[in-house]
């Protein structure tokens, strides 16, 4: 099974999606196929026992369709030729339009007038020439048996053009040659202003390709060389300077420096990064020199791996997206029946055959499926960008749609609502002793063990500039505590349980003890030869905006729950500083997302929050998983919403931002269909030219693109 992607050139409406995706599933072989008209890209999944690439492209192009594949196409190009060919159609069309509206004096030529003739010679050259597009794109669809927008265009603009030259040939002064001119000039227009608004509505993924450095200065055999960037081997040391971006996914062995990580986390305060300290491919060093390992490269960077997710999730259909797409499909031939009716129904009114054309080629012209077409996949390119930008990766439009019906959002506490690393919290000093002396001591053995709690306790000592001591006769209880001698004094480091099977007394600080872990932090105590010298509480402390996220997730009238594996009472103390009454604790892995079930068989819709593997369920089985991007691989690849910088006020922006983006789509198919429903008649009753009807209908495309692009401005994401 595999997964080919490639750029289809020379879509122009719904129907030739429609087109497309039916000729891609008749491939023997081909399990899924989906063609999205706003990044004009195809997606096919297939058995390669059965089919080829060759194949899926020879069904595509036996359409009049053009494949190209990696960086062929560019879409520049096709946005200057659009612009081309509209501007000089419009050059031509003006003359033919002013000849036939201005009052100019009578020259006749073998008994015919010689304007009339001038318009039908450059009418005929850009109906023809210009508007060929649309002629050869019809006989391809009706060679297919599916009708599609250029069906309509140009049955409407030879319609015009054929009745035009048979009033010419009958010796009239007057016919409809600037009606099929101005058609298709305007058309064109659209068309281009159209192709020029889907290229910024694709810019997010441009701007994403264009952050990566070309080059990377390499150590080899002792010296630095600068190199190409497909030159760089995971395992390479590079030398980042102040002010480059750095090449690749690394480890820094050597310095240290503020690295700005706004092109992955939206967060504009540059991160201090340190030796052994990660750094991403396209993130700037801005102060200082730094010697990194490569450990990702080429695509497999975080920024490749972004600029897929955001590519998946343009590509793939919304529910609400594949609705608009089966009205697209019978709307052509609908259109083409309203026509028909009309011509027949003017006729039978007493009107004469001249008349009764142009009401029904003005319906043949306005109708617009393509704007049903553009409504959600121009939403969900601009939507997901703005997120791809602001370090919120949105798989798919699915979960766009589902995110604005949440009712709960479920956090899990470790490393989610908390920083996921115990840190000392509080140092207790027995009279005469200094925090310092507690923290430094403690740190001589705890340096010897592998527990979290004692990574805690050095990391605490090394930030008060501590010196090492020797330890001698170390040994450890595993989960009670430490012991060794310094200087030849015996030190205890350990739980109140274990200094008292010590015969340590603790009579004067039980008090303070008992008050520590009701806050939910772990104690332990130091103790040299049997005398205390202090307390030391560790504790997983919350993330410093993660209140911020529960009052403004509450504020817009969302439950808010926190599910952990820890002890009740440990769930509770962090829940209170974070403001959420709803705790569900003891809860272990497998049970996660039993718990997300209970609420969804409750009627609630529910978007979970984590980070971890034992989080992977319950993010699969929640309506909107939300994976932090500082967790593991499993939990991001089960999640629907990845934050890249695991900040929790990037959940509200999630979610606002989804709200917003379905916002604009559901606007963008109002207008589409209203647009429709109020046209069609109106041109049928007479009251609409084709001419206006054209640049009705080329507008529609145009604003339905604009209103998408409404996004990119979004105020109050945070």
């Amino acid at each position: 099974m595999t997964t080919s992607t490639f750029k289809i050139i020379g879509m122009h409406c719904a129907s030739c999606v429609t087109l497309n995706e039916r000729s891609l599933k008749r491939v023997p072989g081909v399990i899924e196929a989906s063609v999205n008209y706003g990044m004009q890209q195809a997606t096919v999944k297939y058995d390669e026992q059965k089919a080829s690439e060759h194949l899926l492209h020879k069904a595509v192009t036996k359409n009049g369709y053009q494949v190209a594949t990696g960086h062929e196409h560019m879409h520049q190009s096709d946005v200057e030729a659009s612009k081309r060919r509209a501007l000089a159609s419009l050059v031509l069309a003006a003359p033919v339009l002013l000849m036939a509206m201005i009052p100019l004096p009578a020259i006749m030529l073998s008994g015919r007038s010689l304007w009339l003739m001038l318009q039908a010679l450059i009418g005929s050259v850009v109906i023809l020439w210009f508007g060929w597009e649309f002629h050869r794109g019809m006989i391809q669809e009706l060679r297919n048996r599916a009708p599609g927008m250029d069906t309509l265009i140009s049955l409407g603009t030879l319609a015009a053009l054929l009745f035009s030259w048979w009033l010419l040939i009958q010796g009239k002064t007057s016919a409809y040659f600037e009606t099929g001119a101005v058609i298709t000039s305007f058309i064109l227009l659209g068309r281009w202003l159209e192709a020029k608004s889907r290229g910024q509505a694709g810019a997010a993924i441009e701007k994403l390709l264009q952050l990566g450095a070309k080059q990377a200065r390499v150590q080899v055999n002792g010296a630095w060389c600068d190199v190409s960037i497909d030159e760089v081997k995971v395992g390479d040391r590079l030398l980042v300077k102040p002010g480059e971006k750095i090449p690749v996914d690394g480890m820094i062995e050597k310095g240290e420096a503020a690295v700005d990580e706004s092109m992955l986390t939206g967060e504009s305060i540059p991160s201090t990064k340190h030796m052994g300290d990660t750094v991403f491919a396209a993130t700037l060093n801005t102060n200082s020199a730094i010697e990194v390992k490569a450990t990702g490269v080429g695509t497999d960077t975080m920024l490749a791996h972004i600029v897929k997710m955001v590519g998946d999730a343009q590509m793939q259909k919304a529910p609400i997206q594949k609705l608009a797409d089966r009205i697209s499909g019978i709307f052509v031939p609908i259109v083409l029946a309203i026509s028909g009716i009309t011509l027949i129904a003017w006729m039978l009114t007493g009107h004469g055959f001249a008349a009764s054309v142009i009401p029904a080629v003005a319906i043949l012209v306005v109708a617009c499926p393509c704007a049903l077409g553009l409504a959600t996949p121009t939403a969900i390119m601009v939507g997901t960008g703005l997120g791809a930008q602001r370090g919120i990766l949105i798989k798919n439009g699915e979960a766009l749609e589902r995110a604005r019906r949440i009712d709960v959002v479920v956090f899990d506490k470790t490393g989610t609502l908390t920083e996921g690393k115990p840190q000392v919290t509080d140092v207790v000093p027995s009279a005469g002793v200094t925090q310092d002396d507690v923290v430094k001591l403690a740190a001589n053995l705890e340096m010897l063990s592998e527990h979290p709690l004692a990574t805690a306790i050095v990391k605490a000592a090394q930030a008060k500039q501590w010196l090492a001591q020797a330890v001698t006769d170390f040994s450890a209880v595993t989960g009670r505590g430490v012991r060794g001698k310094i200087g030849g004094e015996t030190v205890l480091v350990g739980s109140p349980s274990f200094l008292q099977e010590q015969q340590v007394s603790l009579e004067p600080v039980q008090e303070r003890i008992a008050q520590l872990q009701h806050d939910a932090k772990t104690v332990m105590v130091v103790v040299r030869n049997q005398a205390m010298l202090g307390l030391i509480a560790v504790a997983d402390t919350a993330k410093a905006d993660a209140k911020a996220a529960v009052q403004r997730l509450k504020s817009e009238g969302l439950d808010v729950s926190m599910m952990t594996g820890d002890n009740e009472q440990t769930a509770k103390a962090i829940a209170a500083q974070l403001g959420i009454e709803h705790v569900i604790a003891h809860v272990m892995p497998d049970r996660k997302a039993n718990e997300v079930k209970k609420l969804q068989a409750s009627g609630k819709k529910v978007a979970f929050v984590g980070d971890g593997i034992n989080d992977a369920p319950a993010l699969a089985q929640s309506d909107l998983g939300i994976a932090m991007g500082t967790g593991t691989d499993i939990a991001i690849e089960a999640g629907h919403v990845v934050l890249v910088q695991g900040n929790p006020l990037k959940v509200v922006e999630a979610l606002r931002l989804a709200r917003r983006t379905f916002g604009i789509i559901r606007q963008n198919l109002f207008w589409a269909f209203i647009y429709n429903v109020i046209t069609i008649p109106v041109a049928g009753l007479g009251l609409l030219s084709p001419i206006i009807a054209s640049g009705a209908m080329a507008l529609s495309s145009v604003s339905v693109v604009s209103n998408s692009l409404r996004i990119k401005k979004a105020k109050g994401l945070l």
